[in-house]
């Protein structure tokens, strides 16, 4: 099978996405913009055959290229695992004529708005929410939901430009910030822990599911500099407290009739335990996350979904074994990392139950973390025991320090 696979260097987990296309048998053509031999050996290693281009935001000029590719070397399958991107795949499999996800089922992955919409129509909570276009509709639309609510972009991807409002004056210190927005989701601000569904899925069945905790919010994490984010992937998701977000993300893909590849969702479980619908990509999550599922299960996840993909089956064994936390570390000051303090410690209580340490090195350039979640680096735990793995990451998240000076 040939797979037309888009953007195979970049974000940072698709080189991994790209090997396991090899690993499973597939040839795989990569189009990206990136030089060949910028890539990492990951995926550069694991390419049959690519195709740089210019832009990959230049429809027709990729469709001509495609075309081309498609006479030349035979595509099979058009995959795209970048939020970005899946519109202009989707168009390209429409006009290839192959199989995969239309526009028609695309855009309700990618329009926060539309996504609510049909979800509504099959009954499944979501936030109160409204589009808006304008300042005056964003007035507007709060006014009809109520304070406290949220604002971010229809189209956006993780906590980018979203924000928490609680009243009149803050929507008007808001406005001025999303004034590059062209459309925002205005809704209802629910209160309570967040966490993920996310699947691999064949022919509308689900091979694998995982869920997630972030500890705190999304929201939270990414408004105050001195959290350690973390999120963390639940040895049971099959628990009790659960099964309301379990059995909506079982509901929300029938909905949306998903049937093969990866898929993204984060729901709220409210204090009084009903289970709220967050949103859907139709995607990997980003940020360490398919890694914390690999560690929780001694799995390639990666590798999974490229099973999933081009044969339809998952045949690797699933014994959930762990829970596994990835905890982001932000440094203390500015400029470049000067000193990385508690460390050993930490190692030497934690050390069989450490199974990663990505920190930025002495020297290097602290990262902006309003911009990135990864922040200036991240260590990755897992224990059977979740009480274990929760008191480990909280622990990471005071006792390990950056300096940046």
């Amino acid at each position: 099978m040939n797979v037309l696979f888009f953007s195979p260097g970049f974000p940072a987990e698709m080189p991994h996405f790209v090997r396991g296309l090899a690993e499973v048998g597939a040839r795989v053509i990569g189009i990206g913009d990136q030089p060949l031999e910028a890539m990492p050996d990951t995926a550069r290693n694991a390419l049959a055959y690519y195709e740089r281009v210019e832009s990959l935001w230049d429809e027709p000029a990729i469709l001509a290229t495609v075309r081309g590719l498609a006479d030349r070397v035979g595509i099979d399958r058009v995959e795209c695992l970048w939020e970005p991107g899946m519109l202009l795949a989707a168009s390209l499999r429409e006009k290839l004529g192959l199989p995969g996800m239309t526009l028609g089922q695309t855009v309700p992955f990618r329009d926060k708005e539309e996504m609510k919409r049909v979800l509504d129509r099959n009954g499944i909570r979501t936030p109160r929410h409204a589009r808006a276009t304008t300042a005056a509709e964003c007035r507007q639309a709060a006014e009809h939901i109520g304070f406290p609510l949220i604002v971010k972009p229809i189209a956006g991807a993780g906590s980018a430009d979203t924000y928490r409002v609680d009243g009149e004056k803050g929507l008007e210190d808001v406005l001025p910030r999303i004034r590059h927005v062209p459309e925002v989701s205005v809704e209802e601000f629910i209160d309570g822990e967040e966490y993920t569904f996310d699947t691999i899925c064949a022919g509308g069945k689900i091979l694998y599911y995982n869920i997630a905790w972030y500890r705190p919010s999304p929201l939270l994490g990414r408004s105050n500099e001195w959290i350690s984010p973390q999120t963390v992937s639940l040895r049971n998701p099959d628990a009790p407290e659960l099964a309301g977000g379990l059995g909506m993300g079982k509901e929300v893909l029938k909905a949306l009739d998903y049937r093969t590849g990866f898929t993204h969702m984060e729901w709220f479980r409210k204090h009084d335990g009903e289970a709220v619908f967050g949103e859907i990509g139709a995607r990997p999550p980003g940020a360490r996350s398919v890694d914390i599922m690999n560690y929780a299960s001694d799995f390639d996840v990666f590798s999974g979904w490229a099973e999933a993909v081009c044969h339809g089956r998952l045949s690797q064994p699933l014994e959930r074994r762990y829970n596994a936390a990835v905890i982001f570390k932000r440094a203390l000051g500015q400029g470049r990392i000067q000193r990385i303090e508690g460390l050993h410690s930490l190692l030497q209580r934690f050390g069989p139950h450490v199974v990663e340490i990505d920190l930025l090195p002495i020297g290097a350039q602290r990262r902006d973390w309003k911009q990135t979640l990864r922040s200036d680096g991240n260590l990755i735990v897992r224990h059977p025991d979740l009480a274990a793995t929760l008191e480990m990451a909280d622990r990471v998240g005071t006792d390990l320090q950056i300096f940046a000076g």
